[in-house]
């Protein structure tokens, strides 16, 4: 306790850099996943093939290996992101390929008597999607999204290694000088738990809401 004491600075800025990045990315994520899954589904070749080949590369490849592509190749393109610019976006089309899969899926699996009822009431498309498809999807795309934070916020770690001082870098920083690695991992790993249960349950209040919402209607 001493240890994590004298170092409780160092660790409350990774802590800091973690809840910022993942939260940054998340709502990256969130927002490519819903174009790219509805566009994905929509059945328009112009808009399915774009968003097939983005979900394909960022769901192929590692994660880490588009972080450093972003990190040290894009400035031989004349584009220099900042570190925190690189792990966001990097974090946030990764996460976001596989959360389109998830929302291809959800909206596929509304009721096609809702769409059929949608459509005899003349309902535009932005009106089916907002009114109908949208919040019953939404119901069921929450316990995936829910596990694809829980790896987002894991995978934050990955961004110690284009030099972020995030949760793992400070803790890495620290092993480095005091040599007691037991303490210091296993501080960290408990700070990933907690971080992990508080994002499960925040994500379980949301779908309680949603099937409220739900059963009102």
């Amino acid at each position: 306790m001493d240890l994590l004491w004298q170092y409780r600075f160092d660790l409350a800025s990774g802590i800091w850099w973690t809840v910022k990045l993942t939260a940054l990315s998340a709502a990256l994520a969130f927002g490519m996943a819903v174009i790219a899954g509805l566009a994905r589904g929509s059945g328009h070749r112009i808009l399915s093939i774009p968003a097939g080949i983005y979900v394909e590369i960022f769901r192929g490849t590692s994660a880490l290996a588009q972080l450093f592509w972003l990190f040290y190749v894009l400035p031989y393109f004349g584009v220099d992101l900042s570190p925190t610019q690189c792990a966001v976006v990097g974090l946030g089309l990764c996460f976001g390929a596989y959360g389109a899969e998830i929302v291809r899926a959800s909206v596929a699996a509304v009721p096609r008597s809702q769409l059929d009822a949608a459509e005899a009431l003349n309902f535009s498309w932005y009106t089916k999607m907002r009114v109908v498809v949208l919040p019953e999807a939404m119901i069921m795309m929450m316990p995936l999204f829910s596990n694809l934070l829980i790896e987002l916020i894991k995978a934050t770690s990955l961004v110690s290694l284009i030099t972020i001082p995030d949760l793992a870098f400070r803790a890495k920083s620290i092993i480095d000088k005091t040599y007691q690695a037991e303490t210091v991992l296993g501080f960290t790993l408990l700070v990933y738990l907690v971080m992990s249960l508080c994002a499960s349950a925040g994500m379980r209040r949301i779908e309680r809401r949603l099937s409220q919402g739900r059963a009102a209607a």
